[in-house]
């Protein structure tokens, strides 16, 4: 059944054509909430922040790999508008630059439906002229990328990567009941983990690499990269080419992936160790974690 539906999302998926000296950054897993105790992402908010301002500064193209609203603790999307107003007008910044793709995952999943999209952007989003309204409609959420590059007979598959989550796929609707109204809850007077997440599910977790692992090999070892399980994954040329971009809801820190010079890199944004200073006074740095590697090591 995963084997299926992965087949189905790669068939399906928008193929983007990238010369071979391109920027590209990909993120996931944010989880942007309403800034209530719930919400994992606001002691992260400053570091995407910095984070993003130097890659639309640096020409990056963003792609962001799901889950970057949290639309199963929250039922409506106005007060994370709200809350980060300020982030969506810089990932509308990478829009009109046309230097952004928006992937859904199982947590933000309402808006695979373009009508759903349309709805929330003509509410925070109004036009100024039918020029402004073509442009802001016209944004889409995908299910998967693939990425080719100039002279490259191979390509990189983009997903969130629930696709090898059999029950955060076809029964997402299910688990968001329980997350929404149980789970939320459990968590905060008792700190119990949601088990429908494989970020705190260390067994879920192996068995969504497991499956997806799987499914590189029967696909003459696709590259793939995906989010999901919150857990970073770089491996080595020769290894099965499945890298995940971690999360931005790490604690004090996002990681995520970098391409530019047609090579690969994990790298983590951070404040900075200095005694003495508080937090907000900390600057903010990067740090690579991984590679850069040659992408011709893996396609």
């Amino acid at each position: 059944m995963v084997n299926s539906i992965l087949n189905k999302s790669f068939s399906k998926a928008k193929r983007v054509t990238f010369p071979r000296d391109a920027k590209i950054v990909f993120f996931s897993d944010l989880h942007k909430g309403d800034n209530s105790y719930a919400d994992d992402f606001r002691s992260n908010m400053a570091i995407y922040t910095h984070a993003m301002e130097s890659y639309f500064k640096n020409g990056f193209t963003y792609i962001e790999l799901g889950d970057g609203i949290e639309l199963w603790e929250n039922n409506s999307f106005r007060p994370i508008y709200e809350t980060y107003k300020h982030i969506f007008e810089l990932l509308k910044r990478f829009y009109e630059k046309q230097r952004l793709y928006l992937l859904w995952g199982n947590h933000d999943m309402e808006f695979r439906d373009p009508i759903m999209v349309e709805k929330v952007m003509r509410t925070f989003f109004t036009p100024r002229n039918i020029a402004d309204k073509d442009a802001i409609f016209d944004l889409q959420y995908h299910e998967g990328l693939i990425l080719e590059f100039e002279n490259s007979e191979r390509s990189i598959f983009a997903i969130h990567g629930h696709q090898a989550d059999y029950m955060n796929y076809k029964h997402w609707k299910f688990n968001r009941f329980f997350v929404r109204y149980f789970w939320k809850y459990l968590q905060k007077w008792f700190g119990i983990s949601d088990p429908t997440s494989p970020a705190k599910n260390y067994k879920g977790l192996i068995r969504v690499e497991r499956k997806l692992n799987q499914w590189i090999v029967r696909n003459n070892q696709q590259m793939l990269i995906c989010g999901h399980t919150h857990r970073p994954r770089f491996p080595d040329p020769g290894d099965i080419p499945l890298f995940n971009d971690g999360s931005c809801v790490h604690p004090n820190s996002i990681i995520g992936i970098e391409i530019q010079n047609f090579s690969i890199s994990l790298v983590k944004w951070h404040y900075q160790d200095s005694k003495g200073n508080s937090e907000k006074d900390k600057p903010i740095i990067q740090t690579i974690l991984e590679g850069p590697v040659s992408l011709e090591k893996y396609l």
